[in-house]
């Protein structure tokens, strides 16, 4: 089978990062990048408590083209194992299933839940697994199979770049028949958003801010309507295709990141604008909590002026290493600075489930709706045609950018 993998060299890596600077697409080209395109061996069981995922569509993450600009942090490195398949997000059939799963059977749709924590991996429970934080999990680099933070990031597991990949027992989430195919893809993103919005909760008189209207940034907006918030959403997007859709999904306010941006998202939140000795423009007041779903020194900084005090930011933007961002507003503000990786285990309705079974019974009630994100849909193999069109994103509208299996010629 064909499939997209990343292997890391030092001379690629020099020479990618170096021409890349002029030339984006060298990123992709897989006679200079750490991309490796080409025929490799179907994934095989680790052991007989795991199954094989048969992929009809794989999703492009903002993570993966993290990855192929070489953005990643050297802080992640450990919890790879080289050479991977990449791809974390997926919906598909079983095509095998191991010889000690009872509940699961050769056809059946399902997503996956790609956290590789202490039972995929086999071992007993680690104290962040215990208290349900899977993506927490202290033990990333032992067990049954080798380092990885996630599938698509372990070469033992494949990833959904490929036809095949496979996943334990316990990662394997049946799809209901309510739950259509193009929102299964999307279920694993929009898992991202309701853990971060179920783990800070806005009230019912918070003005929350959103900051980016990628995926994460919209489905944030999605899962705070489902969820029934009834806050004030305002949303700060680049691009108008972007403001459109995050109207569709019931944001409150729409702001634009155009050169009045600073002024009409203070007006949104009821802020003040005070003018420094020299400087950006400083906020008084703002939101009570501030999602920021970039990860870019801008967005950051935004992030922090535009809390209120005492406010909360939670970052679920790929950060990396940034210079020069002013922290004072961190403790002039008495600000709650919040990491999010990911999903695990959230509150729902008095009971406690997994962030995905979550995403799925929404989707099933009928709560959202995220299939319009997905703008354009490629074969695997068109895959220099498919980053091209996200580094393009304002010329092509797009959105949600898909790897679909079952496709053979290029579409949108």
């Amino acid at each position: 089978m064909n499939a997209l993998q990343f292997n890391f060299t030092i001379p690629k890596y020099i020479f990618t990062k170096t021409i890349g600077r002029w030339f984006p697409s060298v990123h992709w080209n897989p006679l200079f990048s750490c991309l490796i395109w080409g025929e490799t061996e179907e994934p095989t069981l680790p052991n007989d408590d795991w199954a094989k995922i048969k992929v009809k569509y794989g999703g492009i993450c903002g993570s993966d083209m993290n990855l192929l600009f070489l953005h990643d942090s050297p802080t992640t490195s450990p919890y790879v194992s080289f050479p991977f398949t990449i791809g974390h997000e997926a919906v598909g059939k079983i095509s095998e299933v191991g010889k000690k799963i009872s509940h699961l059977h050769e056809g059946q749709r399902v997503v996956v839940n790609p956290v590789l924590s202490c039972e995929s991996r086999g071992l007993n429970l680690c104290p962040a697994c215990e208290r349900g934080d899977e993506s927490l999990c202290q033990q990333k680099t032992k067990g049954s199979v080798e380092s990885g933070l996630l599938i698509g990031a372990c070469k033992d597991t494949g990833g959904s770049w490929s036809p095949y990949f496979v996943a334990h027992k316990s990662q394997i989430i049946p799809l209901p028949d309510e739950v259509n195919d193009l929102n299964g893809v999307l279920i694993e993103p929009f898992s991202c958003a309701l853990h971060a919005v179920l783990r800070n909760p806005p009230k019912a008189e918070d003005k929350v801010l959103i900051i980016g209207a990628g995926v994460i940034g919209l489905s944030v907006v999605a899962a705070i309507k489902a969820l029934d918030f009834s806050c004030n959403v305002s949303i700060l997007v680049k691009h108008p295709f972007q403001g459109e859709m995050a109207k569709t999904l019931g944001a409150d306010n729409v702001l634009y990141l155009d050169e009045s941006y600073v002024t009409n998202t203070a007006d949104a939140l009821g802020a003040e604008t005070l003018k420094p000795l020299f400087g950006p423009e400083v906020i008084q007041g703002g939101a009570n909590i501030v999602y920021e779903c970039v990860g870019k020194k801008k967005s950051v900084t935004d992030a922090l002026r535009f809390s209120e005090s005492g406010g909360t930011v939670v970052l679920l933007g790929l950060a990396s290493i940034m210079k020069q961002i002013d922290w004072t507003t961190v403790w002039l503000n008495e600000l709650t600075i919040k990491g999010c990786f990911a999903y695990s285990t959230n509150e729902f309705e008095g009971q406690r489930m997994n962030t995905l079974q979550i995403a799925i019974e929404l989707m099933k009630r009928g709560k959202v709706d995220l299939s319009p994100l997905i703008t354009h849909q490629y074969p695997l193999h068109d895959y220099k045609i498919a980053f091209n069109t996200i580094t393009k994103r304002n010329r092509e509208n797009a959105l949600k950018v898909i790897f679909n299996h079952d496709q053979t010629t290029v579409g949108g």
